[in-house]
């Protein structure tokens, strides 16, 4: 597969992580090579068939271990009456992906809210590490964007589809999402959003079964009330700036709708 296929893939949110062996296997590699040991006898003939190199493989996914009932996750996220304590809640949660996550990413919350709620797929390695949702290049284009339609995050809240990374930043599971999806949907309930603006492909398909290549840009209709525009990634158009132009289109909509009393 060619490294055109491999990017559009991520950006249709499927997700790779490259590495040269699975992740325990290269903590032994690194260490035999630390500490001068043969490498025969830690590693296997193919991890060392190319000097600094070893066979590439693709991690797959991991499917969670459900501990905890549907039933009992969706009775848990009806609790919260605001969204401090929903924040408190979703970084408490036993979530499968929690061990592997360095942070829980949370919603940001608008302090001056104007109805307008982004809704991304999950955090990326910098929001895994600092916590914070759409950080690093993706965060500063999306801040851009939103400058560029006269708002910011003081008056926009930011959400992910799924609150802990995935391991290696793979695609997330049916499983996972699922899981996840309670305290999403309470999230929409206090947020009581206007307009929602989807980045990528996945919440767009979740929250309103659009497909996003089909309908960028379109205004849809939701089961829970909002309007809702899918638009690309900040990801996407990092890697394909010419995009920019269908975007600021997009945004020009809904800079426009949230300025009219109908929605």
């Amino acid at each position: 597969m060619g490294n055109s296929a491999l990017r559009d893939l991520e950006l249709a949110g499927v997700r790779w992580e490259i590495t040269d062996v699975p992740l325990a296997r290269a903590a032994a590699v690194a260490a035999a090579m630390a500490s001068n040991v043969p490498a025969s006898n830690t590693v296997s003939p193919i991890e060392t068939a190319t000097p600094g190199r070893v066979s590439t493989c693709v991690v797959p996914p991991i499917a969670p271990i459900q501990t905890i009932s549907m039933e009992t996750i969706e009775s848990m996220a009806m609790r919260p009456t605001d969204m401090a304590s929903l924040s408190r809640m979703i970084c408490e949660f036993n979530h499968p992906l929690r061990a592997g996550a360095t942070n829980p990413v949370p919603p940001h919350v608008a302090p001056t809210p104007n109805g307008l709620l982004i809704i991304t797929d999950m955090p990326g390695a910098d929001d895994d590490a600092s916590g914070r949702i759409l950080s690093g290049p993706a965060g500063e284009l999306m801040d851009k964007m939103l400058a560029a339609i006269s708002m910011s995050r003081e008056n926009v809240s930011i959400m992910p589809m799924l609150f802990w990374r995935t391991p290696g930043g793979r695609s997330p599971s049916a499983t996972e999402l699922e899981m996840a999806r309670p305290f999403v949907n309470k999230a929409l309930e206090l947020l009581k959003p206007r307009l929602i603006l989807t980045l990528g492909t996945l919440p767009a398909m979740e929250l309103a079964s659009v497909n996003l290549g089909k309908s960028h840009g379109s205004v849809n209709d939701t089961s829970f009330g909002a309007k809702l525009i899918p638009i690309y990634h900040p990801n996407y158009l990092l890697l394909k700036p010419a995009a920019k132009r269908d975007v600021w289109n997009a945004l020009q909509i809904a800079e426009k709708m949230l300025k009219s009393p109908e929605i």
